[in-house]
């Protein structure tokens, strides 16, 4: 395009967003540049610098502002995820433990009704007589049985001295078990009411972010009008390069070195769905100038590094996504919508793979020949 056709289409943007305004060219709150400023700068080459200078620097501070709002969300919700994950592991355990003393209650029972059962053959055998018979019998076939009889009756002695003693032993299994499923039930309904203050937090957070995401587009918007107006340029030219600045900052950077995801921070309503990533992920490969050759190393990689999925996080480092980037909001280079977007995330972590090793087997290979592994 010409310089004079640059002209034309700062013109036409800037225009459009005095037409949006309603025609006038009023101060914008907050230290914002009015039109009538930027206007005005263009008339002086120092001044017009100055204040690209000046816009550059809001819309930076618009964006670290966004992305901390992001990167605080993702933290409440992985605080989240940690607690829906204990609270899940206590209830598992207080049901197992519940389950397990009313089995040994009804072992207990069982045994206790076989003891008395025995006890009641005891009462009508009579050892007492049978010794007595014993003695008083001259007659040797007589005794042997008497014998036999006494035998008998002692073997059921100790099979009743022993089931009673199971019984009991087993009784207080049954009551171990049940007080331990007691307290691990006060453990777990701790838990659900950790995990519902920790929730309430994730989304306090997750609107906050949205709400600096929202004041973030509706300034930016505007800056972006002003800047391509000062520097002749059209405005979605000034966006990618903003863009473009961004992602090469993130490239330079090690995507993650904590190590792979231990954990999830699941935003509201968040679609998880690894094997549609991988689909979207296997699309976009032309795209970088890469073949399908190197999507079996790019399965690899990501696999270990979160499982594809779009919510995973690394609990110590603060990680996120498929890509696990730390900080998270370096996705936001690729889209405002990286934090529940997995396409999003993929575009971003390919883009970061490009720039940073060339190709995802080059990833892999550097990932794999590091301990801990990070790329």
């Amino acid at each position: 395009m010409t310089r004079n056709g640059r002209a034309t289409a700062a013109a036409v943007v800037l225009a459009a967003v005095l037409t949006i305004a309603g025609g006038a060219a009023p101060a914008l709150a907050d230290g914002y540049p009015s039109w009538d400023e930027v206007q005005a700068a263009k008339a002086n080459a120092a001044a017009a610098q100055g204040e690209v200078d000046r816009i550059n620097g809001l819309l930076q501070g618009l964006q670290s502002a966004a992305n901390a709002a992001g990167d605080l969300a993702v933290k409440r919700l992985g605080e989240y995820g940690k607690a829906e994950a204990a609270l899940q592991a206590a209830s598992e355990k207080s049901a197992d433990l519940a389950q397990e003393a009313q089995e040994a209650t009804a072992k207990a029972d069982a045994l206790k009704q076989q003891s008395g059962r025995l006890a009641e053959q005891l009462t009508r055998a009579d050892s007492s007589s049978v010794s007595l018979q014993l003695l008083l019998s001259p007659d040797a076939k007589r005794s042997d049985s008497l014998l036999y009889q006494l035998g008998a009756v002692s073997k059921l002695a100790d099979q009743a001295s022993t089931l009673y003693a199971q019984a009991n032993a087993q009784k207080n299994t049954a009551a171990s078990l049940s007080a331990q499923a007691a307290e691990a039930e006060k453990v777990r309904d701790k838990l659900a009411e950790d995990a519902k203050t920790a929730l309430a937090a994730a989304n306090a957070a997750k609107k906050a972010a949205d709400t600096q995401l929202a004041d973030q587009k509706k300034h930016a918007n505007t800056l972006y009008a002003q800047l391509a107006s000062l520097k002749n340029t059209a405005t979605s030219v000034e966006q990618q390069y903003a863009a473009g600045v961004a992602a090469a900052q993130a490239a330079a950077e090690a995507a993650n070195s904590g190590g792979g995801a231990d954990g999830f921070a699941p935003p509201p309503g968040m679609v998880v769905d690894p094997a549609g990533a991988q689909a979207y992920a296997s699309s976009r490969l032309a795209a970088f100038g890469w073949g399908q050759d190197q999507m079996g190393c790019l399965i690899k990689l990501w696999n270990h590094e979160s499982g594809w999925r779009a919510d995973a996080y690394n609990t110590s480092s603060g990680a996120y996504g498929i890509p696990q980037s730390l900080p998270a909001s370096k996705m936001a280079s690729a889209g405002a919508d990286w934090m529940t977007n997995q396409n999003t995330q993929v575009n971003w972590g390919l883009d970061y793979i490009d720039r940073a090793y060339g190709s995802p087997c080059a990833a892999w290979a550097f990932e794999m020949s590091h301990d801990p592994n990070w790329y």
